[in-house]
C-alpha cells in the first residue's frame, strides 16, 4: 500500500512539473466542481423530507395555532411554509395525525380528503364514477382509522345509494365499521373516545348520519349504542357525588382532629365517625325580603341601640277634598218608563243634602332585597360521634419506684381513670364548633367515653418491659463475671510477679555472695603472695565480665536497650 502511494505521489509530482498552465487551471477547475457537488449533495440528502398534513392550505390563523398546539401535544414535528400548508416528517404520521384532527374537527374548509384517489376522464360513466367514489371513501376511512395507536385493522362498507329525483324516494347513505382493537386499547369503555370516532367517520363520508352508522368490534361489541348513555351518566354522577361527600367527610374529619390534637392522645379519639348528608340536586332559589329603613345607624359608643328605623319613606303626598251640596239626583230612566230606584231611596227624592268627600294619596319607598342564586350541591345534616378513651396508669413500689406486677395476671399492674362528664361536655363543644353546628338543620354530636380493649397492646408493652429487664440482668450478670475473670487475672499476674522477683532477688544474692567469696579469696592471696590457680569455669567468666565491662563503656545505648528489653520481658 505504501509502495502504491509512493508511485502515486511520485507521478502527481512529475505530472505537476511538466504540465502546462492550461492543464493546471483545468485541474484545480474540475476539483473545485467536485467539491461544490459533493456540499449541495449533502445538504440536499441531509435536508428532511415532509409529507403535507392537508391538501389545502391553512390561511385562518386561529385554526393553524389550533393544528400546530394538537401535534404539539402529540410530540409532532411540524413545519409550516409561507403559503399556510402544514407538513411533518412522514406519510405514517401524516395519516394518524389527520385521524386525530377530524375526529376533533381542526381541518381546514377548503380541504377535499379524496383528491388524490380519483380523477374523472372524458370516458368514465357516472357508474364507474360512483364506484370510484365509494371505493375511495372505504380506503380512505379504513387509512384513516388503522392510523389510529389502539385500532390494528379495520373493515369498512359504506352502502352510498344512486342519487332519486325525489328526495322523499332518496335511501339513506348507511356503514358499517369493524374494528379490530389492540389488547391494551379503553375504546370499548371510553365514551368520548367513542364519539370522536363516531365523528371522524361522519366527517369522511358525506351524506352519513349516526343513525346509519354502526361501529362494532370484532366481538360484536357496538361502540356507537349512545341510547342507554343517560343510566350510564347517572350511575356515573352518583359515584361522583358519593366521591365529593366522602371527600368533605374526610376535610371534616381532619378538621376535628386537628382541633383535638394536643388535648389527648391519639388512640385516645381515634373513633371517630363522621356522617354528611349533602344535597346534590340543582336548584334555583328567588326571594324578595322586605326590611325596614335605617335613618339613624347606631352610636358604638353608647351601652344601647340607638338606631332610629321606619317602615316606609314617604316620596310623595296629594290631598283632594270633594264638596257638594243640593237636591238628590234620582235618575229614572227614559220617559214614559217606571224608574228602577228603589222606593226607600225613591221617598228621598228631592231631599237638599251636603256631602263632603277627603283624600289622601301617598308615595312610600319600601326597603326591599331581591336575591337570586344557585345552590348546587348544599350542605345538610352532619352527625359527629367521638369516644374518648380513659387514661391508664402504671402503678409503681413507692420504696423501689419499680413497677407493680399483678399476681393475677403476671403482668403489670395499672389503673383506669375515667373522663368525667364536665370534660366530655368540653370535648362535645369543641367539635360543634369544628363542624359549626347548627341545631336548626339537625346536627348531632355525641360524645362518649366507653373503655377500649387494649389487652394486647398492654401484652405487647409487658413482654417488651420484661425482656428488656431479663436484657439488663443478663448484661449485668455478664458484667459481673467479666469483671471478676479480670480481676483475677490482674491477682494472677501481681502474684506470678511478684514470686518471679523473689526468686531473681534469691538469685541474685547468692550469686553476689558467691562473687564477694572468689573476690575475697582473691584478695588474700594477692596480699599473701601466693600464686592462685583459677579454674576453666572461673576463667571464662572472668573473660566475659571483662568484655561486657568494655561494651558497655564503648556502646552504652545498645547495653541499656538490652537490658531495658530483658526487663519488659521479665
Amino acid at each position: 500500500m505504501n509502495e502504491w502511494l509512493n508511485k502515486m505521489m511520485a507521478k502527481a509530482r512529475e505530472f505537476w512539473k511538466t504540465a502546462s498552465i492550461v492543464k493546471k487551471v483545468i485541474l484545480f477547475a474540475v476539483i473545485a466542481a467536485v467539491i461544490i457537488v459533493v456540499i449541495v449533495t449533502t445538504r440536499v440528502s441531509s435536508a428532511p423530507a415532509t409529507v403535507r398534513l392537508f391538501n389545502a392550505p391553512v390561511t385562518n390563523e386561529t385554526t393553524r395555532d389550533q393544528i400546530l398546539d394538537r401535534l404539539s401535544e402529540e410530540n409532532v414535528q411540524a413545519f409550516t411554509d409561507d403559503s399556510g400548508y402544514i407538513s411533518v416528517l412522514d406519510e405514517k404520521t401524516a395519516r394518524k395525525m389527520r385521524s386525530i384532527l377530524m375526529s376533533e374537527g381542526l381541518t381546514p374548509s377548503r380541504w377535499d380528503p379524496f383528491a388524490d384517489f380519483y380523477n374523472r376522464s372524458w370516458s368514465t360513466t357516472d357508474a364507474e364514477q360512483n364506484v370510484k367514489l365509494k371505493q375511495a371513501v372505504t380506503q380512505k376511512v379504513e387509512q384513516q382509522l388503522v392510523a389510529l395507536d389502539d385500532i390494528s385493522a379495520a373493515f369498512v362498507t359504506i352502502n352510498i345509494p344512486e342519487t332519486k329525483l325525489f328526495t322523499a324516494d332518496q335511501n339513506p347513505v348507511s356503514a358499517s365499521v369493524i374494528l379490530k382493537l389492540i389488547p391494551s386499547s379503553d375504546l370499548t369503555s371510553n365514551k368520548k373516545r367513542q364519539k370522536d370516532l363516531q365523528r371522524l367517520i361522519l366527517t369522511m363520508v358525506e351524506g352519513l348520519k349516526e343513525e346509519n352508522l354502526t361501529i362494532s368490534d370484532t366481538s360484536n361489541n357496538v361502540l356507537n349504542d349512545f341510547e342507554n348513555m343517560d343510566e350510564v351518566t347517572r350511575l356515573s354522577n352518583i359515584e361522583r357525588q358519593q366521591k365529593i361527600r366522602h371527600q368533605e367527610e374526610a376535610k371534616l374529619k381532619a378538621s376535628i382532629l386537628n382541633h383535638l390534637q394536643g388535648l389527648a392522645q391519639q388512640r385516645r379519639i381515634g373513633d371517630l365517625v363522621v356522617n354528611l348528608e349533602m344535597d346534590m340536586s340543582e336548584k334555583s332559589m328567588e326571594s324578595t325580603t322586605y326590611k325596614p329603613i335605617e335613618r339613624k345607624a347606631d352610636n358604638p359608643n353608647t351601652p344601647y341601640d340607638d338606631s332610629d328605623y321606619v317602615d316606609t319613606l314617604p316620596l310623595s303626598q296629594q290631598t283632594v277634598t270633594k264638596e257638594w251640596q243640593g237636591t238628590g239626583y234620582n235618575p229614572e230612566g227614559p220617559a214614559g218608563v217606571e224608574g228602577q230606584t228603589p222606593p226607600v231611596y225613591s221617598d228621598m227624592s228631592n231631599v237638599i243634602g251636603k256631602s263632603v268627600e277627603t283624600g289622601v294619596t301617598q308615595n312610600n319607598v319600601i326597603n326591599t332585597f331581591h336575591t337570586t342564586e344557585n345552590v348546587a350541591p348544599q350542605t345538610g345534616r352532619t352527625s359527629v360521634s367521638l369516644n374518648v378513651d380513659g387514661t391508664w396508669t402504671l402503678l409503681k413500689d413507692p420504696k423501689t419506684h419499680d413497677y407493680v406486677i399483678d399476681e393475677e395476671t403476671g403482668g403489670l399492674k395499672r389503673k383506669y381513670t375515667p373522663v368525667s362528664d364536665e370534660e366530655l361536655a368540653r370535648y362535645e363543644a369543641l367539635v360543634r364548633g369544628a363542624i359549626n353546628y347548627n341545631q336548626v338543620r339537625g346536627d348531632l354530636v355525641v360524645v362518649t367515653n366507653i373503655q377500649v380493649d387494649r389487652t394486647e397492646e398492654f401484652e405487647e408493652f409487658d413482654n417488651a418491659y420484661f425482656k428488656e429487664q431479663q436484657t439488663k440482668r443478663t448484661i449485668l450478670l455478664s458484667l459481673v463475671a467479666i469483671a471478676v475473670v479480670l480481676i483475677g487475672f490482674i491477682l494472677f499476674r501481681i502474684i506470678s510477679k511478684e514470686l518471679e522477683r523473689r526468686r531473681r532477688a534469691r538469685e541474685e544474692e547468692l550469686l553476689r555472695q558467691q562473687q564477694l567469696a572468689r573476690e575475697q579469696q582473691l584478695w588474700e592471696a594477692r596480699d599473701e603472695a601466693q600464686t592462685v590457680t583459677m579454674s576453666v569455669e572461673e576463667s571464662r567468666r572472668a573473660e566475659l565480665q571483662e568484655n561486657a565491662i568494655n561494651m558497655a563503656k564503648e556502646h552504652p545505648e545498645d547495653v541499656a536497650l538490652l537490658i531495658r528489653t530483658w526487663l519488659m520481658e521479665e
